[in-house]
């Protein structure tokens, strides 16, 4: 029993992806998170502010279904297949972490430093929380796309602005994370 509550290996997750990419690529459908954000902004009425969303936006319903897909499927795996153990991160990363001040790296999938309500009555974490949602939201808008869009859909479909998007959010992520984190913190 207790191998069901740990993360399904490749083997299966892998195929299973592939399998979804090929029956949207068969229908031609795109995969990808900031789509539904823009669907939704949409349905909101941002086009009478933006021409970006004067779309034909009930095109896009069948998308919405991943939303719904990510909050039931997040809920189940969190509630109902989570084993309850620690992450294993590499002892150098937890060294790291505890010197930036994250007191229980590993312990969480998120750091309560950041994502808890407590942290938010902090000026810093709120500017750090701002300032970064901006910033996804400006590079989502400038790559055309978000990561899952470009590195699932793109990338299985042989893009190359989505190889190169990719490149880039790899980049980014390591910049962020040895040269601009350490700073913050």
């Amino acid at each position: 029993m207790e191998t069901l509550l740990n993360p399904w290996p490749w083997y299966i997750s892998g195929p299973l992806i592939a399998l979804v990419m090929a029956l949207l690529l068969y229908f031609g459908k795109n995969f990808g998170m900031s789509s539904n954000l823009s669907t939704l902004c949409a349905i909101g009425g941002a086009g009478k502010f933006s021409d970006f969303f004067k779309f034909k936006w009930k095109d896009q319903l069948w998308n919405l279904t991943v939303v719904l897909g990510a909050i039931i499927g997040g809920f189940i795996a969190t509630h109902y297949l989570s084993n309850d153990s620690l992450m294993d991160l590499n002892p150098k990363t937890i060294t790291e972490l505890n010197n930036m001040g994250f007191q229980n790296a590993g312990a969480s999938l998120l750091p309560n430093e950041l994502f808890s309500l407590e942290a938010l009555k902090s000026p810093k974490t709120l500017i750090i929380l701002i300032i970064g949602g901006l910033l996804v939201g400006f590079g989502t808008r400038y790559a055309g796309g978000c990561t899952s869009g470009h590195a699932i859909t793109g990338l299985s479909s042989l893009q190359k602005p989505s190889l190169i998007a990719v490149i880039g959010f790899f980049i980014g992520g390591l910049i962020m994370t040895n040269l601009i984190l350490p700073l913050i913190f």
